[in-house]
């Protein structure tokens, strides 16, 4: 099979290393990919840029690929899933009216609430001043959050009031993201462990991945403003066997059960963010895509052949397919560039990038090649990671290669799996 995965980030290249594995692959395509996925045997990169629908289509026609795999949300929400399908190209991932579940926060809560699944209470506003006036009369702390995608900065735990009036400002009418904060949510702070529990849907059946816990603060002890992930670990004994079975049938079948309901039906990865308190279960967000940074030590985990899963769920065939994980645990550490996940500087030489190995890979989340140098070209720029059969032991082989890497401004949480530990 010839597959073209879309995206640039650590998830792609995971997705496309772990693809070029399977028995059934024959050439993986990434457009546009980086450094990483350049360097991989069986991959090339493709000059084309993940949002470019039209060009993407026309590449997929022309090469006549077998699969498409959209890694970002963006493009889903866009309706590229829609677009191929209408070529008749298999294309995993959800239609837009699926997507809507990351791409609109209001959507998210209204099929939650529609469907009886717990959630924070909340409320929605398409007005600076009356949110303001609504913001006056809640508890702190309290949580701010962009209606549209923003790259995993559109929310803000709030600890006071003024720091809640400047998020409302900021997203309402400063317009810092864009059209993503012209509406907002204002939402309940619920206090819990964080979990990601992510499948994979034919639209009929669902496959459970391995569970993991993601690091969304910038800094150490879940200190500073919310990243896209600064580093992730599976499993998480946060959900056990009994939690499993739970969350399936109380979270993520009614979820999807009903978006059928209003007449959609969802093909593809569902990320169910959730917060657990003393087994209580409620759902903090829904992304529409595998999450990132949690692919990568998911993806290092697992026995399966990804190819032969990715294309059976196209096909409507998952409930023919049983997914194998190691025993072995995994972390992800992030490195980042100096200033994320505000304004930071690109073009820094990386330096000190170890030699992959069984139990080590190094994902490329930002970077580009120039002149044989492998060079920074985002926030999130590499994930390390790594496994063993103890946490802990993965945790001290991620940090040490971690220490070899080095560029100018260059940081990380020295904390990536401790929770789990403590």
């Amino acid at each position: 099979m010839d597959v073209l995965v879309i995206g640039s980030g650590g998830r792609e290249h995971a997705i496309a290393w772990k693809i070029s594995q399977s028995k059934l692959a024959n050439i993986i395509f990434v457009a546009p990919g980086n450094a990483g996925t350049e360097r991989e045997k069986k991959i090339k990169n493709i000059d084309i840029e993940a949002n470019d629908i039209d060009s993407l289509l026309l590449f997929a026609k022309e090469k006549k690929i077998d699969l498409t795999i959209v890694g970002p949300e963006n493009p889903l929400v866009s309706g590229i899933v829609d677009r191929f399908e209408e070529e008749r190209l298999l294309c995993l991932g959800p239609c837009s009216k699926g997507a809507r579940l990351e791409g609109s926060k209001n959507f998210m809560k209204e099929v939650l609430v529609s469907a009886n699944i717990p959630t924070a209470n909340y409320a929605e506003f398409d007005k600076a001043e009356t949110a303001l006036d609504y913001l006056d009369h809640q508890k702190i702390p309290i949580v701010i959050k962009a209606d549209g995608l923003a790259a995993g900065k559109g929310v803000v735990v709030a600890f006071s009031k003024n720091e809640a009036k400047k998020a409302i400002t900021s997203f309402m009418l400063d317009k810092k993201l864009g059209s993503a904060g012209s509406k907002i949510i204002i939402e309940e702070f619920l206090t819990g462990d964080e979990a990601s529990f992510i499948v994979l849907t034919d639209g009929d059946n669902i496959i459970p991945l391995a569970t993991s816990q993601d690091h969304k603060q910038r800094d150490d002890n879940d200190k500073g403003p919310n990243t896209g992930g600064m580093g992730a670990y599976s499993p998480t004994k946060l959900i056990n066997k009994k939690m499993n079975k739970e969350i399936l049938e109380s979270i993520i079948k009614p979820t999807l059960e009903e978006l059928k309901k209003r007449g959609i039906t969802y093909k593809g990865f569902l990320y169910a963010g959730l917060m657990i308190n003393k087994n209580k279960i409620k759902v903090l967000e829904y992304n529409c895509r595998f999450g990132d940074p949690e692919t990568q030590p998911i993806l290092l985990r697992m026995k399966s052949d990804f190819l032969e899963m990715c294309f059976k769920a196209c096909e409507k065939k998952l409930n023919d397919f049983a997914v194998e994980w190691e025993k072995k645990a995994s972390v992800g550490v992030v490195l980042a560039s100096g200033g994320y996940p505000e304004y930071y500087k690109k073009g820094y030489e990386i330096k000190g990038i170890p030699e992959d190995t069984e139990d080590l890979k190094v994902f490329h989340c930002g970077t580009k090649s120039k002149d044989g140098k492998i060079l920074t070209n985002g926030g999130r720029v590499l994930c390390i990671t790594s496994k063993n059969e103890e946490l802990d032991k993965a945790i001290d082989l991620a940090y040490k290669a971690v220490g070899k890497i080095n560029w100018q401004g260059s940081f990380y949480r020295s904390d990536i799996g401790q929770r789990k530990i403590n």
